[in-house]
């Protein structure tokens, strides 16, 4: 049954950048389902809040970690802690990630190699960690966010389409070298999506919202819980024979032409 294969209990969750937005969204729903989750941001205060948060609307465990997934031993002593307190790791979401829009010849070789440093270095720290105790417990479950930038890239965005191409590539490796330990490796490839900080960006910028969804098939931008829904089903025996793949979720194909309307 479809219940039974999306049951998280006694599994142990981990999902940088799972103090708000698509994190937040999927540490929740992971919990609701049972699942004890380990959340990651650098911002401690923020994390507090929303581990409660988590675990007062799940009924479950959430615990906190202040992380850096651009330092390596930050990133190392998360899953370090998250062992000592609960055993095991079962499921990683490399869910950290952004960037800063640039045309490509002013972007300078510290910021091309920050973007990389989030998007791709942290996710592969974290889960060359993660994957040592799954590779023990020969099973486990490994889900990177990458975006439609990865896929189609972005003007104005060398840096985080070629990252999250990169993190793409990472995981279809990942789900090859180490599908005979029982570990599966998958990618969600974000589209517009409107998180809080997204739309207080847009709003700073004097976006409109509802016209930058206006080239989108279903005419809006998309939520966190659409891109948990899927990072969700993905970490679970529901997708048990699935791995190696990236699957977009960006409320469909933007396409050239004849005009419809």
């Amino acid at each position: 049954m479809i219940s039974e294969q999306l049951d998280f209990t006694g599994r142990v969750a981990i999902v940088t950048g799972g103090g708000t937005g698509i994190g937040f969204a999927t540490a929740l729903q992971l919990a609701r389902l049972g699942a004890t989750v380990v959340i990651a941001s650098r911002t401690a205060d923020e994390l507090e809040r929303a581990a409660a948060s988590i675990a007062e609307q799940s009924g479950g465990k959430c615990l906190a970690v202040p992380t850096d997934v651009k330092n390596e031993d930050s990133c190392i002593n998360l899953v370090q802690k998250t062992v000592e307190k609960f055993g095991r790791v079962d499921v990683l979401i490399n869910n950290a990630g952004g960037t800063r829009m640039g045309p490509l010849e002013h972007i300078p070789t510290r910021g091309w190699d920050s973007i990389y440093d989030l998007n791709v270095k942290s996710a592969y720290i974290c889960t060359r960690e993660a994957g040592k105790h799954m590779i023990a417990q020969k099973s486990g479950a490994i889900v990177s966010i990458s975006s439609n930038a990865g896929i189609t890239g972005v003007k104005g965005g060398a840096h985080y389409s070629s990252a999250k191409a990169a993190l793409q590539m990472f995981t279809t490796v990942t789900a090859a070298e180490w599908g005979r330990f029982g570990i599966r490796a998958n990618c969600v490839a974000a589209g517009m999506i409107a998180s809080p900080r997204a739309a207080a960006a847009w709003e700073a910028a004097g976006l409109d919202a509802a016209n930058m969804g206006s080239a989108i098939p279903l005419k809006r931008a998309g939520t966190p819980d659409e891109i948990a829904n899927m990072i969700v089903f993905f970490a679970s025996d529901a997708a048990s024979y699935i791995t190696g793949q990236t699957v977009a979720v960006n409320g469909g194909p933007s396409l050239g032409g004849i005009p419809l309307d």
